[in-house]
């Protein structure tokens, strides 16, 4: 884990000694349980310290997320980047997302084994953000998914408090989506901040989007994943 904390650092984010070892404990419990279920395609131990853990917290170079922010990370798959986020940052109230229930129970061990107090929710977005104790209730909402940026916003800002921010993690051939995302986010209450472009150290690139939530999410929205699939909002 030497090695992550130098390119942390690199990248102005400073581990301490808990940090560094919750990351190295966090990596053993993702490849032992990797072993039995289906979480993740890399396991290559460097590829896992550049590829899930450092790019989730470089979100934090590029954003300043407030103290005590509340965090939903929507279809967190095996944490991604909401438990990275949380080892750095532990005042943050990570809300962890996932439609699988394998995946959940997974979540919710590796949080009781690094201490951390983080929500693990089995359920869909597009259901969850009807329901009144989650719409409009986060400061934060982060994807790190393949789905395209209108499906992603959709999913996503209903979340978001007036005034919060939802940070869309997508690969570098996601461009000229945002151009094509740009009136489905008015749509949705939000507004294209920033879309920063950025490599990781293993040559990989990445762009994270930030959308400031401008507005209410009208209610109608999220629609059903069926009509998110086939009828995107462009």
């Amino acid at each position: 884990m030497t090695e992550l904390r130098k390119m942390a650092g690199d990248a102005g984010i400073r581990l301490d000694d808990n940090m560094v070892v919750a990351f190295e404990q966090y990596r053993e419990i993702l490849l032992d349980w990797n072993s039995r279920i289906n979480l993740t395609a890399i396991t290559d131990s460097r590829e896992i310290l550049i590829k899930h853990f450092l790019d989730s917290i470089l979100i934090l170079r590029w954003c300043q997320i407030p103290q005590n922010a509340t965090v939903i990370d929507v279809g967190t798959g095996a944490g991604f980047p909401g438990i990275p986020l949380k080892i750095v940052r532990p005042d943050l109230q990570v809300t962890l997302l996932d439609s699988l229930n394998k995946r959940v129970n997974f979540l919710k061990e590796v949080s009781r084994q690094l201490g951390q107090d983080n929500f693990c929710i089995h359920g869909r977005a597009e259901e969850l953000a009807h329901q009144k104790e989650h719409r409009e209730q986060y400061h934060v909402a982060t994807a790190r998914a393949v789905a395209s940026l209108p499906a992603l916003s959709e999913y996503c800002l209903p979340f978001v408090k007036t005034g919060g921010m939802f940070l869309a993690m997508k690969g570098p051939d996601s461009q000229q989506e945002l151009e094509q995302s740009r009136h489905a986010i008015q749509m949705l209450g939000g507004t294209v901040e920033d879309a920063t472009v950025y490599t990781l150290p293993d040559t990989s690139g990445r762009i994270l989007y930030s959308i400031r939530k401008a507005s209410q999410t009208p209610a109608k929205f999220p629609r059903k994943k069926v009509k998110i699939t086939k009828a995107p909002l462009l």
